[in-house]
C-alpha cells in the first residue's frame, strides 16, 4: 500500500496536512476523484482543500484516505467507496448490492412528474436503491409511491434511504409485477430496467465491473426486461395511465414498437442532457365513451 501522507509512520515523521494528502492522492488518481475522496476522507468541505492546505490531519484520517485511494486505483466506483451518491438533490446510500444512480435517469423522473397528479398511485419497478421512487416522493409528497425489486438487498437499501430522508414510499420484494394482482392498478408506472446486451464488452470495463450484473444486462439484445415490463403493463395500469421506461439510446425504435404492439397511445420519447433518446412513455387507452 502506498502511503498517502506521513502521519503515524514514526516519531520522526512529519505530520500530515490537507495539502500533503491532496497532493499524494492527485499523484495516483484523476483530479476529480482525488479531490472528492480527499474531502470526504478528511471530513472537510472541498473548499478547505485549497483554502487551508497547511491544516494538520490525523493519522486515522490519512490512513482512511490511503485505503480509499487504493480501492479507487483497483477500479472500485467512488460511490461505493463513499457509500453515497446524490440523485435529484437527494443524498442516497448505495453499496455493491445496488446499481449506482446515473444523472441520465433524472430524465425519467422529469418525464414521470409531468404525468403524476397530486394524489396519484405510482409504481417504480426495479427500484434498486430507491432513487426514482424517492425522487418522485420528494416532489409529489401526496402521491402514493411504491417501489419494487426482486433483490432483497435492494429493498433493504431503498427502505433505509426512505427512513433516513424522511420520505414516504413503500418498498416491496417483487420480480417485476409478480407481487401485484391484476386488479391492483397504478396511475403511473416507471422503470429503469437493465438494458445492456449480455455480451457487451463495456460490462467488463470501468465501474460496471463492480455493479450487480443483473441490474445491467438483459439478454442477447439488452431488451428482455423491457419486453416484459411493457408487455405486462396494461394489466396493472388504470385506463389513461402512463408507463415510462428508461432505455439505451439505440433502443428508441424497438421500444416504441413494443408500446405500439400493446396498443399504447401517445407514444413519446424524451432525450437526455446529452441529446440522446433515453426515456419512452405511452398511455394506456381509455375505453370508448358509451353512446346513449
Amino acid at each position: 500500500m502506498t502511503q498517502t501522507a506521513t502521519a503515524g509512520r514514526g516519531h520522526d515523521a512529519h505530520p500530515a496536512t490537507i495539502g500533503a494528502c491532496l497532493q499524494a492522492a492527485r499523484a495516483r488518481l484523476p483530479r476529480v476523484d482525488a479531490d472528492l475522496l480527499t474531502a470526504h476522507a478528511l471530513g472537510c468541505p472541498r473548499s478547505a482543500l485549497y483554502a487551508f492546505p497547511e491544516r494538520p490531519v490525523s493519522a486515522r484520517r490519512a490512513r482512511r484516505l490511503d485505503g480509499w485511494v487504493d480501492r479507487r486505483q483497483r477500479g472500485e466506483p467512488v460511490a461505493y467507496i463513499l457509500g453515497e451518491r446524490e440523485f435529484w438533490s437527494l443524498p442516497l446510500r448505495v453499496d455493491s448490492r445496488v446499481l449506482i444512480p446515473r444523472s441520465e435517469t433524472e430524465c425519467l423522473v422529469e418525464a414521470a412528474l409531468a404525468r403524476i397528479g397530486r394524489e396519484a398511485k405510482v409504481l417504480d419497478l426495479g427500484t434498486g436503491c430507491g432513487a426514482v421512487a424517492l425522487a418522485i416522493a420528494a416532489s409529489r409528497p401526496n402521491a402514493r409511491v411504491l417501489g419494487a425489486d426482486r433483490d432483497p438487498g435492494c429493498v433493504h437499501v431503498a427502505r433505509g434511504n426512505a427512513r433516513r430522508l424522511g420520505l414516504t414510499a413503500t418498498f416491496v420484494l417483487s420480480d417485476w409485477y409478480r407481487a401485484f394482482p391484476a386488479g391492483e392498478r397504478f396511475d403511473v408506472i416507471v422503470a429503469n430496467p437493465p438494458y445492456v446486451a449480455d455480451e457487451d464488452p463495456h460490462l467488463a470495463r470501468g465501474d460496471l465491473r463492480f455493479e450487480p450484473r443483473a441490474a445491467l444486462a438483459a439478454g442477447p439484445d439488452g431488451l428482455d426486461a423491457l419486453r416484459q415490463v411493457i408487455r405486462e403493463a396494461p394489466a396493472h395500469l388504470e385506463a389513461g395511465g402512463w408507463l415510462l421506461v428508461e432505455h439505451g439510446h439505440e433502443h428508441r425504435s424497438p421500444v416504441r414498437k413494443m408500446f405500439a404492439a400493446q396498443n399504447f397511445e401517445d407514444i413519446e420519447t424524451t432525450q437526455d442532457l446529452a441529446g440522446l433518446p433515453r426515456v419512452t412513455g405511452a398511455r394506456r387507452p381509455r375505453p370508448p365513451a358509451r353512446v346513449s
